[in-house]
């Protein structure tokens, strides 16, 4: 009996998104506006290509989380150009908000809870580290924050090493809440995620078990 044609190419669709991430990275930057604040800000790129190529067989993911990782690798490449004070989608934004700051970074922050959030509930369902939906979001909810802190830690180390050059990467613009609310953001990107794409997110990673699902 004949095996299963595959419903999903991983390594096409892996192509496909590293090539648009690689030529929005090479705008990013040809021109920042602080080389320094550039490379930490896309540093989480760097890492995320690698892996998603090195995983793509043992572990592909699904179409939504690729998707996600996309978008969020977008909004840090754009913010790394520009720096997130000065985005000019935050500015905009700003306009239309009222706001006293550029807004652009809560974004960031939002997708900082969001897209890890589908990535921890993917790990956590396909290795069958937990039981019940209920237990399986706290836990998501509870990585998404530890990432969140530690990521509030990483910039309080860079303010320590680089003092006013790392202005540009904490981009607090003024704001003594700006660590709470950042993790806030994060919080309600994790609940938003889960609130909106559970359902779908099951279905994908159900096809992904059914036979001949990846090639």
């Amino acid at each position: 009996m004949p095996a299963p044609e595959p419903n999903r190419n991983v390594t096409r669709e892996l192509a496909i998104l590293s090539i648009a991430l690689v030529g929005f990275l090479a705008w990013s930057g040809w021109r920042p506006h602080d080389r320094l604040t550039w490379l930490m800000e896309v540093a989480p790129v760097f890492v995320a290509l690698p892996l998603m190529w090195s995983t793509r067989r043992s572990f592909p993911l699904t179409d939504l989380l690729y998707a996600c990782i996309f978008v969020h690798c977008c909004v840090l490449m754009l913010g790394g150009a520009y720096t997130y004070a000065h985005v000019p989608m935050g500015f905009w934004m700003q306009d239309v908000l009222g706001t006293e700051r550029n807004p652009y970074d809560k974004i960031g922050h939002f997708m900082q809870g969001f897209v890890p959030a589908l990535l921890a509930r993917e790990i956590l369902i396909r290795g069958a580290f937990v039981r019940g939906r209920r237990m399986l979001a706290f836990l998501v909810v509870c990585i998404v924050l530890a990432v969140s802190a530690t990521y509030e830690l990483i910039e309080w180390a860079a303010a320590l090493a680089l003092g006013q050059g790392a202005d540009e990467f904490l981009g607090t613009q003024g704001d003594p809440w700006d660590t709470q609310s950042d993790m806030f953001l994060a919080l309600l990107g994790a609940l938003t995620a889960l609130a909106l794409f559970s359902r779908r997110h099951d279905r994908e990673i159900a096809e992904i078990h059914s036979p001949g699902a990846v090639s």
